[in-house]
């Protein structure tokens, strides 16, 4: 067992989302906020779907990738932060590929296919300021084959956790990759974490970041607190986790939907609660289609797998801001 997660862990540090072949992804982060967008660039083509469970969710084009809906390929899935404004996002990564010559064929005309999630982080800093169809094409520009940028960057800029006390105990959230090898099969998740609740450490069971004590020294456990019908209504469409699941495997638009369902057992697993009233939780599946003949309860649990790790990766990597400190400033304490 040991070996297998050192093997595992090994494996996460190999490329994150990028160790999938075909696959780019770039981050343009508005540090004057700090907010931004995360691009996941597939110009050739890959079968995707997404499964939204939050109950405040801020998204563009799920409706095309339904598995009874015609297109059966996307070139580009964009994360964002700054609500449904920074929606906007996925116009300016359209342009970046139109611009290419990438894009769904309607006659003379390419129609580039670009999914996209937002979350809500207008409560960090000056809510004016949010990504926008400029901040897509910079983070498309950017997008690259190197493991991608984690912590407080793009799409997780302006990410925090923690919240069902206020945020004024609330902890730093961000972006965070990982990615499993399973011979020639490769499954990677690259999330961006909003969530209302507590990240979780799977492996251990302890809180890596949450709701912290009122001296804000140290956290608390919101699963106890909930024991004890204390947790306050939260507020719909202020928190949200989003994420893109990739993977090598040959999959049908309808076993993309399924992978993307299982893998909402990852952010079960590391966030407590998740898929709240005041959440948007989304995750999207790519498949680039390159091995053939893998068993979908496999790619499906190797997809939980790799979400729960990038989840936990998203706060241990980032980096705290004015009200607002990361897990790294608790443990140095």
């Amino acid at each position: 067992m040991a070996a297998a997660i050192a093997g595992t862990a090994a494996a996460a540090e190999a490329g994150g989302l990028t160790a999938v072949d075909g696959i780019r992804v770039g981050s343009h982060t508005l540090r004057e906020r700090p907010t931004g967008c995360t691009v996941v660039l597939v110009e050739g083509g890959a079968v995707a779907s997404v499964d939204v469970r939050g109950a405040a969710p801020a998204t563009r084009e799920t409706d095309l990738l339904d598995p009874v809906n015609t297109v059966q390929q996307v070139h580009a899935i964009v994360l964002s932060g700054g609500s449904a404004f920074g929606l906007d996002t996925a116009s300016g990564v359209m342009r970046y590929l139109e611009e290419r010559g990438v894009g769904y064929a309607v006659g003379p005309v390419r129609v580039p296919i670009v999914p996209a999630a937002a979350l809500f982080d207008l409560a960090v800093g000056d809510p004016s300021i949010r990504p926008d169809a400029a901040c897509g094409y910079q983070a498309a520009r950017a997008a690259t084959t190197e493991r991608p940028a984690e912590g407080s960057v793009g799409a997780g800029g302006g990410a925090t956790v923690g919240k069902l006390l206020g945020p004024a105990r609330a902890m730093k959230g961000g972006l965070g990759t990982s990615a499993i090898r399973a011979g020639e099969l490769v499954v990677a998740a690259l999330v961006a974490v909003n969530a209302v609740g507590d990240v979780i450490d799977p492996a251990t069971g302890r809180v890596v970041a949450g709701v912290r004590s009122e001296d804000g020294r140290m956290t608390l456990d919101v699963r106890k607190l909930v024991r004890t019908g204390a947790v306050p209504e939260v507020r719909p469409g202020a928190n949200t986790t989003i994420g893109v699941v990739a993977t090598n495997a040959l999959l049908t638009k309808a076993e993309a939907k399924r992978v993307a369902q299982v893998a909402h057992d990852g952010l079960a697993r590391s966030i407590a609660p998740a898929h709240t009233p005041g959440d948007g939780d989304a995750l999207f599946v790519v498949a680039t289609g390159a091995v053939g003949g893998r068993s979908l309860l496999t790619v499906g649990e190797l997809a939980a797998e790799a979400v729960a790790e990038a989840v936990v990766r998203a706060v241990r990597e980032a980096t705290g801001v004015e009200g607002y400190p990361a897990a790294r400033d608790l443990e140095q304490r």
